[in-house]
């Protein structure tokens, strides 16, 4: 009997005996569950290394505030602010197991209610916010001609993301049964990292969430190639860039004298 002790085995083993390895699990669930999570995360990391070695000029956001500001000053806030709260939402909800919060005196009811309610609302700023970003790109002319077909892929995966992901608490929280992931999703997701993924933990949850991770995994893959690239990025530089030093033009400064109609005004 094979024994799986590294990642490699891991994945070796559970290709070549789906149904043992996982538990009864069909090849599907393997392939989406136990492969696809490892690809993309490949692709995340190096795709993240490739591009600083061989793109940094094109590590930017390509700002397009030149282009026009009224929509962005209300789109930019709203999406970032939404987005952030939808992260460290996912953050805790997946990485912290439920008996680390339970010992901390947070009972499941409270976690629940908070969850539902700030993620709720989050995902609706979020989701307004990038309503607005895309529709400056779509009906702003000088922006809509810098946007590229990467972009245009982008936005579409990534506000694909973010209605499944607002569907899914809403279909599961709030209209629906109840369903409590931190016992199914969040325990597969830590086992990505711990190189020992049952894909049971995904196979057994709704489809709308099923879609979530999908499209969330897709993201990810093609993070790197994408302007998304920024938010991995802080201006450190900043604290330690030298002066920029201006210098005046003043007339005395010259052997010229300025001529008439050009002189300095007071």
């Amino acid at each position: 009997m094979t024994t799986c002790t590294t990642a490699a085995d891991t994945l070796l083993c559970t290709a070549a005996t789906p149904m043992a390895a996982t538990g009864g699990e069909g090849a599907l669930d393997v392939l989406l569950w136990v492969v696809l999570p490892y690809v993309a995360l490949v692709m995340f990391i190096g795709g993240h290394i490739w591009r600083y070695r061989y793109d940094k000029f094109g590590w930017t956001t390509r700002s397009s505030q030149l282009y026009e500001s009224r929509l962005l000053r209300i789109g930019s806030p709203l999406f970032h602010f939404g987005i952030l709260v939808v992260i460290i939402g996912h953050v805790v909800g997946l990485l912290i197991p439920k008996s680390w919060t339970e010992a901390a005196g947070i009972s499941e009811g409270a976690y629940h209610v908070t969850a539902v309610v700030l993620g709720t609302i989050a995902g609706f700023c979020t989701l307004a916010g990038a309503a607005i970003l895309v529709y400056r790109r779509r009906t702003v002319g000088p922006v809509f001609s810098a946007t590229t077909k990467n972009d245009k892929f982008m936005y579409l995966v990534l506000v694909l993301t973010i209605v499944l992901g607002l569907a899914a608490t809403v279909a599961a929280n709030v209209v629906g049964e109840t369903y409590d992931y931190r016992t199914t999703i969040s325990p597969w997701f830590r086992e990505i990292f711990s190189f020992q993924p049952d894909p049971a933990g995904m196979s057994g949850a709704p489809l709308l969430f099923q879609l979530h991770a999908l499209s969330a995994l897709l993201l990810f893959a093609v993070w790197p190639f994408t302007r998304l690239v920024h938010m991995l990025t802080a201006p450190v530089g900043y604290l330690t860039r030298p002066y920029v030093v201006y210098r005046s033009r003043d007339a005395h400064l010259g052997s010229r004298a300025p001529r008439r109609g050009w002189e300095r005004t007071k």
